[in-house]
């Protein structure tokens, strides 16, 4: 399962690029906007799944960031090549994770980027 960011135009983009490869339908993508709630069953806040992507394994253990996406790469045709490859090779997932993490706080702040809501 993975959860996304479905008010984000580029989380949107990315994740309707996997989504066309996923033609045997093995992952469950589930929009957060839609569905706030889902993330809450396994202690995350919406916050928290608006800081990072969030996805569940084949073993149903929850994975963020760069984990995340390998876990999504493993599922699709075209991308289990790269999630055996960086998965394989020590310290680059902690790398590529360091990364994400920069990107992710990144487009955050970017004036059309997605918005955590603000309380009233």
């Amino acid at each position: 399962m993975v959860f996304y960011d479905g008010g984000c135009p580029l989380c949107r983009r990315e994740i309707g690029h996997y989504r066309r490869l996923d033609k045997a339908g093995k992952v469950n993508w589930l929009d957060l906007h839609s569905h706030p709630e889902a993330l809450e069953r396994l202690g995350v806040t919406w916050e928290q799944a608006m800081e990072r992507m969030h996805a569940c394994d084949a073993e149903g253990r929850l994975t963020t960031g760069a984990y995340a996406f390998v876990t999504v790469w493993r599922a699709l045709p075209g991308y289990r090549w790269l999630a055996k490859v960086v998965s394989a090779i020590p310290g680059v997932l902690p790398v590529m994770d360091f990364g994400y993490g920069i990107w992710a706080r990144y487009r955050r702040r970017q004036p059309a980027a997605c918005e955590l809501p603000k309380d009233s």
